[in-house]
């Protein structure tokens, strides 16, 4: 029996696979079974490795070939089977050395014509067989890939016919080059290029400094989609760590195209008839969705109030937690979600609430019916609400008198406020709870006093209580304070209100 190593992903989980190769005499001609839970892209392998055989000049023996793939209760999916199951028959065949074989993880989509096909997951395999003593056998187009894990023992052929060669020793597999990290966003500008809107700005260097999540309200054209795709432009550098944890739920999700690790924070635009799959994540092998590939990055909702209610709802949990669990009949799933929200919205079906010379007849009661359309649980977990007016067009004209921010001033400030919530409690202030929360949110008496004042008269809840906290913190942050002053809480409170503005957006 022929014994060789593969993989499968439960979420970020890796489990080994043995698939396990018997050829059995006796038979008048071949015989081709895959057991061990597969689902039908596994079993379909069996055709596939036929032609590739055919293609090498190669046939099945007349014997009864078993393929187990073990552990037998962890369901298998996806087509990177075929390249181990192919190896190991090599192997039972006498082509290849299954003592050399045995020592790399083997994963790979075999074409008809044996090609090895680009399959999904290729870092993280590296990265897990690199800390596990195996050495990888992946596709060509993929060992850049497979070589960020900081892995040497990569095999990457092109065909079935290279690795032959490269291990009967008439050709050497070169160890693939490493490919630069790409831009994931591409064509974002600068700030600088966004004139007015100086409240709305100052509220996306909050959420920038602090990890807040963030409401946009105004009407169509006031630049609510144009600021929130510049968020990432004034957002921290990714660690190492960040930079590999994203890049491999991309890898997993099959979007890491082109070899190389994801060095920018993603933005996700998600447009509004996601099904909760979308964007959760899920289908029958439970892929990472919208929300975990905003991990460490930007979650952009517009037309808040046009998506699907429950598919908004499914963004609470992973708000609080950090994480999405995907829970399917044989196994759950877990992705991390530390997504910042940014979601935009119209005021009203027509977006020109408040405008006399554009708002519909329906006016104002069509709005509150449209607004009621998103939840209180989930308003209440969006730290900035933050009304964008219509641009006056006088604002439009550059002016040379007239100094816009760019993005690199905006992150100095955001990253200088970032260094000094790692250094005092490790992580930003969005993330403040429990005892955390008293340790490094400390008011005053007259501070207590008239934030609680507030907050009465406001009716908010616990949960709102502690975010404009935060929010105070944050700012005081901004300012290079470890204090927070009178002005820190008001400013927090005014992204808060009542009614939110002029839109008239209940709590």
């Amino acid at each position: 029996m022929i014994n060789l190593n593969s993989i499968i992903f439960n979420g970020m989980d890796i489990t080994k696979i043995d698939v396990q190769i018997q050829l059995s005499a006796g038979f008048a001609k071949p015989e081709f079974n895959i057991i061990g839970l597969a689902d039908r892209a596994v079993k379909e392998s069996a055709e596939r490795i036929r032609n590739a055989l055919a293609a090498l000049n190669l046939s099945l023996p007349a014997k009864k070939l078993t393929v187990n793939l073990s552990p037998a209760d962890i369901e298998k999916t996806g087509s990177h089977f075929d390249l181990p199951i192919l190896c190991g028959i090599l192997c039972a065949m006498g082509v290849l050395p299954e003592n050399e074989i045995t020592k790399y993880v083997i994963i790979g989509e075999i074409g008809l014509d044996g090609v090895i096909v680009r399959t999904n997951g290729v870092l993280p395999a590296s990265v897990w067989a690199n800390n596990n003593g195996f050495g990888i056998i992946c596709p060509a187009s993929q060992g850049g890939e497979a070589r960020w894990a900081g892995h040497t023992n990569i095999l990457a052929p092109n065909h079935v016919l290279d690795l032959i060669n490269h291990f009967r020793g008439t050709q050497i597999l070169p160890l693939p080059q490493m490919i630069q990290p790409t831009n994931i966003n591409d064509k974002v500008g600068d700030l600088s290029e966004v004139h007015g809107q100086e409240s709305a700005k100052r509220a996306l260097e909050i959420a920038a400094a602090g990890g807040h999540a963030m409401l946009m309200v105004g009407p169509p054209g006031s630049g609510k989609t144009m600021l929130a795709s510049r968020l990432p432009t004034i957002m921290p550098e990714m660690t190492p760590n960040e930079i590999l944890e994203t890049s491999i739920i991309y890898s997993i999700a099959g979007k890491l195209d082109n070899q190389s690790l994801i060095s920018n924070r993603p933005f996700r635009s998600v447009h509004h008839t996601a099904s909760p799959v979308a964007l959760a994540g899920g289908g029958s092998d439970a892929k990472p969705g919208e929300i975990s590939l905003a991990h460490n990055g930007v979650l952009f909702l517009d037309e808040l109030p046009e998506f699907n209610r429950a598919t908004l709802e499914i963004l609470r949990q992973p708000m609080e937690s950090g994480k999405i669990v995907i829970s399917r009949a044989k196994r759950n799933s877990t992705y991390p979600a530390h997504f910042q929200l940014i979601a935009a919205m119209n005021p009203c079906p027509c977006g020109h609430l408040g405008n006399a010379a554009l708002s519909c007849s329906r006016a104002p009661r069509c709005a509150e019916a449209y607004q009621n359309k998103i939840s209180g649980p989930l308003l209440d977990r969006i730290d900035l609400h933050v009304d964008v007016d219509a641009v006056n067009p006088w604002e439009m004209k550059t002016n040379e008198n007239v100094h816009c921010e760019s993005s690199a001033q905006i992150r100095e400030r955001v990253v200088a406020a970032r260094k000094r919530q790692i250094s005092r409690q490790g992580y930003v202030n969005a993330l403040l709870d429990g005892a955390d929360m008293d340790k490094y949110v400390v008011l005053n008496d007259e501070l207590t006093t008239f934030l609680n004042s507030a907050a009465e008269k406001m009716g908010m809840s616990a949960r709102g209580y502690n975010r404009i906290k935060r929010i105070a913190r944050t700012i005081a942050d901004l300012r290079g304070d470890e204090n927070i002053i009178m002005s820190d809480l008001a400013e927090a409170l005014s992204y808060r209100p009542v009614n939110r503005g002029k839109y008239g957006i209940k709590h």
